[in-house]
This record gives C-alpha cells, sequence and structure tokens, in this order.
C-alpha cells in the first residue's frame, strides 16, 4: 500500500508543480507582452485562471494523502484510543463521500454541461479544464482508503 501511495504522491506532486510552474510562466510571458510589447496577452491570462483551480485541486489531493485536511482535535485528542480511531476513520469516510459526491458526480455532471461552451481566448471547450474535479476525485478516494487502510493497520499492531 505505502508503494501505491508513493506512486500517486509523485504523480500528483509533478501535476500541481507543473501547473506552478507554467503559470510562474505565463503570468511573465503575460507582463513581458503588456509592458514590452504593449499588445497584452488574453489567452495566457486565462489559462493560467485555469492552472490556477488545477493546481489548487492537486494541492488538495496532495493533502488528502497527508491527513492534512482541516479538523479540531482538541475534543478527540481528550476520548480513548479507540474512539480516536473510529473519528479518524469517520473523517476519512466523511471526505471519501465528499469527493464522491462534489468533486466525481458534480464534477462530471459539470465538464459534460461545459463541454458545450468555448472559452473566449483559447477557444477551447471549457469542459476540459473542468475535467480535473472528477480526476481529483478519484484520486481524493484513493488516498482516502489508503488512508482507512493505515488507521486500521494501527488498530491491530496496538493491540
Amino acid at each position: 500500500m505505502q508503494s501505491m501511495r508513493n506512486v500517486l504522491n509523485r504523480i500528483m506532486n509533478v501535476l500541481a508543480g507543473v501547473s506552478l510552474i507554467a503559470m510562474t510562466a505565463l503570468t511573465c510571458w503575460q507582463v513581458f507582452t503588456r509592458y514590452i510589447l504593449n499588445n497584452p496577452s488574453t489567452w495566457s491570462e486565462e489559462l493560467v485562471g485555469y492552472l490556477f483551480a488545477w493546481a489548487s485541486l492537486f494541492g488538495a489531493s496532495l493533502i488528502t494523502g497527508e491527513r492534512g485536511h482541516m479538523n479540531i482535535p482538541v475534543v478527540v485528542e481528550l476520548m480513548p484510543a479507540k474512539a480516536q480511531k473510529f473519528f479518524a476513520v469517520f473523517g476519512e469516510v466523511i471526505a471519501m463521500l465528499f469527493s464522491a459526491i462534489i468533486l466525481i458526480y458534480g464534477g462530471y455532471k459539470i465538464t459534460l454541461l461545459a463541454m458545450g461552451q468555448m472559452t473566449s481566448s483559447l477557444g477551447i471547450a471549457v469542459g476540459v479544464f473542468y475535467i480535473a474535479m472528477p480526476v481529483c476525485g478519484v484520486i481524493n478516494i484513493l488516498y482516502t482508503v489508503l488512508n482507512i487502510y493505515d488507521i486500521c493497520k494501527k488498530k491491530e499492531e496496538a493491540a
């Protein structure tokens, strides 16, 4: 299971990193075309916005894999170990349901809906950029399954 997590981490790090590098390069291109060439590039500005959304989704998937999503552990840490394990698994199940319903199902629906709409500067279907939602939803579910496995494995080791 750890090897699967390592592969997912590498893929998500590359995707998030490439998105951020592309955003930086495109932003520099925008500045160059606007102030040096006096002819601003509109397509690059639009693409940066979509890449920002992609980088955010990829980063959120990485955080899901690290179990770094937002929580308030103050109450749970006061509970017995079994209750802590239960709430850890419960939190992962909630993250899994969110990923399945919002990211996969909702992302799939909005992707299909947006395939008929074209971007203003790039001339590409908007749905192409929305594909990152269901893809990250699937990756989040894989991460939550791995997280649940790790939580349960720790339970067995402690026994």
